[in-house]
């Protein structure tokens, strides 16, 4: 039996741990709740956001925002949520659809306002390609130059809806936008070792204009900005034969589009298929493009290797 001074130490103990932890309980009850419509914009919010933000991703790994279909619980969510963070550029044709049938109150933030579009139907090599976006490529984060852009836009709207967390949210914005500093020196490093001549890729959808423009790749691809077109007979035979005539040694299949076209070109020009790339959505975490960051990584790790041999 415990004496009267044992009792009242253990019961001070147990009401002081009680009251450490509820400052931890306001806080996860108190996490700025946002959704992300795709999961490189949901890795790009979180390293802002940090501890102070919960994100949920409509579109997750390996998944493809260009066919999605939203689902109910898709719905909840956004009615939750406090910001509704977009890509923008008509990347997501359903978002619209589904704020409105959500009835959310939420802010529609779109990260890659103020990124200067590329027009798909401008330049030749891009086949003149609409597919739904209005004729703009929307997949402007394949420049980190513009990654910076989402960044800021994200910064500045969690800060409008979170004054207290300003200076949290500046700070992690500054630590990660030194980081995208130092992969794009790593991006424009491993580009200026490959040959002018080698410069050119082939792959599966037109998700790498914005990329190819920055960074002074040629980047070639049978299907146009959207995945939910179909690669006529005339661009396929065309790439194939840009393939044989520069000899160009390997081709991407990226983890959302259907490898059996590019394989079918690979098989035809002797072509290898070089390691899987990722363009609009990152891989699993524990995989080679779990962050926005290891993706670019690994996607110019991926082009430099096949055309630098």
């Amino acid at each position: 039996m415990l004496t009267r001074k044992a009792a009242v130490s253990l019961l001070a103990g147990c009401l002081a741990l009680a009251a450490s932890s509820l400052p931890a309980a306001a806080q996860i009850a108190d996490k700025l709740k946002v959704v992300a419509t795709f999961s490189i914009l949901g890795d790009m919010v979180r390293n802002v956001g940090g501890e102070r933000v919960e994100v949920a991703t409509l579109v997750g790994p390996n998944g493809d925002a260009h066919v999605y279909s939203p689902t109910p619980a898709d719905g909840r969510r956004l009615t939750e949520a406090k910001i509704v963070f977009t890509n923008g550029l008509k990347f997501e044709g359903w978002i619209d659809r589904l704020v409105k049938s959500s009835g959310t109150g939420a802010e529609k933030v779109e990260a890659a306002k103020g990124v200067k579009p590329l027009k798909g139907e401008e330049e030749g090599h891009r086949q003149g390609h609409d597919h739904g976006h209005g004729g703009s490529d929307p997949h402007a984060w394949q420049s980190i130059g513009n990654a910076k852009i989402y960044v800021a836009n994200i910064r500045d709207a969690l800060i409008a809806a979170d004054e207290a967390g300003k200076a949290t949210y500046q700070a992690n914005a500054a630590s990660y936008l030194k980081r995208l500093d130092e992969v794009e020196a790593e991006v424009k490093g491993l580009v200026a070792k490959i040959p002018l001549e080698r410069r050119r890729i082939i792959t599966s959808h037109d998700a790498f204009g914005y990329f190819e423009e920055a960074y002074g790749i040629d980047v070639v691809a049978p299907q146009g900005v959207s995945t939910e077109s179909e690669a006529s007979a005339k661009d396929v035979a065309r790439i194939i034969q840009q393939i044989k005539r520069e000899r160009i040694a390997a081709v991407f299949v990226e983890n959302v589009s259907d490898a059996r076209l590019m394989e079918r070109i690979a098989k035809e020009t002797g072509a290898t298929i070089g390691s899987r790339v990722y363009s609009d959505a990152l891989s699993e975490p524990n995989g080679p493009a779990g962050t926005y960051i290891d993706m670019m990584r690994h996607n110019i790790r991926a082009f430099s290797a096949a055309l630098s041999s």
